[in-house]
């Protein structure tokens, strides 16, 4: 149990180090309005580097979520209740996790844990970055129970801009819909985000 519980601390030591270098994947915020209701997703750009999204998705653990994006954990905030894919996310602040199983359809994952402070897994994390709320990875299964929805996605061609470095895109609302484009490489995973009916 304990050499099992080594491995994510490791993981996390190297990427506490990268994330403190100068040249770290940059964050980014997009945002999009809703019936005047702000929906705004926070999250790391990791680029490919060379190398496939086959090939990094081949190295997700056995439960298969991805933290969609680097660093922090990638974060949802709506300000008004909506629906994602047709299922409802209520008003908050929550993570989001992809779920990219061997075979099969992509799932954007939505829970509202928060992700734990990275000081308290990896006590030499550097001050600036100690408190960031890092995301749950290997031990998904262990915040399973938050989850508030497990959102099927269209996948599709990659998105313009998005051939090396990961994004995510919230098209402008039109009629009360908007939509959520995660892309990367030759491939993007998407699905519609709508104000939810009281």
């Amino acid at each position: 149990m304990r050499v099992r519980r080594l491995i994510p601390i490791a993981v996390l030591a190297v990427a506490a180090s990268a994330y403190a270098q100068s040249d770290r994947a940059p964050r980014e915020t997009v945002t999009a309005q809703l019936n005047g209701k702000k929906v705004a997703v926070e999250y790391g750009r990791p680029s490919l580097h060379g190398r496939t999204v086959k090939d990094l998705l081949a190295q997700l653990p056995a439960n298969r979520v991805w933290r969609a994006g680097v660093d922090q954990a990638t974060t949802l905030t709506t300000e008004s209740d909506i629906l994602i894919g047709g299922k409802r996310v209520p008003a908050g602040k929550y993570t989001l996790y992809l779920y990219a199983p061997a075979s099969g359809s992509y799932e954007l994952l939505v829970n509202r844990d928060l992700g734990v402070p990275l000081k308290s897994i990896y006590a030499a994390a550097p001050a600036s970055v100690a408190d960031a709320l890092w995301p749950h990875i290997e031990d998904y299964p262990s915040i399973k129970d938050k989850e508030v929805a497990a959102i099927p996605l269209k996948s599709g061609a990659a998105v313009e801009g998005a051939a090396d470095r990961f994004l995510i895109a919230l098209t402008p609302a039109m009629g009360g819909v908007s939509g959520i484009t995660l892309s990367w490489g030759d491939q993007s995973w998407t699905t519609d985000i709508r104000a939810a009916g009281k």
